[in-house]
């Protein structure tokens, strides 16, 4: 716990100064198509093709979330896994429709948003989305 401390006060209290490309990225990232079948990621597109315009929208949200962070230029850790918790709880809804091959995907559009800024960690709540817990916290 200590040195955790020390770490998140030594890193500027979380503070992530926004890439200077990171804008252009996100509008690239909601531009492209999503949920299609990934071979590197041996994803075979969604399962449900009726879901594929509402996913799309609400992982595209979660950019917008992202981008509006990004542009105060010093978002904080907290803030950017603020970002991801409203953003998962947007699927809710549509959870138990997403098989678990949906489930990674919409985890790894996540990931793809948190290297844009440099976020290192979902703060747990990709875990949680994905096995309902984190498996870090004990």
């Amino acid at each position: 716990m200590g040195l955790t401390l020390l770490l998140f006060t030594a890193s500027g209290q979380g503070q992530i100064k926004t890439p200077e490309n990171a804008i252009p990225k996100f509008e690239q990232f909601k531009n492209k198509e999503k949920f299609i079948k990934d071979d590197k990621l041996f994803y075979t597109g969604i399962g449900d093709p009726k879901l594929k315009p509402n996913l799309t929208e609400k992982i595209n949200l979660a950019a917008d979330d992202f981008k509006r962070l990004s542009e105060k230029g010093n978002a904080t850790d907290k803030e950017y896994q603020n970002a991801i918790k409203i953003g998962l709880d947007r699927f809710a809804d549509l959870y138990l429709k997403l098989d678990t091959g949906d489930r990674e995907r919409v985890c790894y559009y996540f990931e793809e948003l948190m290297d844009i800024v440099g976020l290192e960690s979902s703060g747990g709540h990709l875990n949680i989305f994905m096995y309902g817990f984190d498996p870090t916290k004990k």
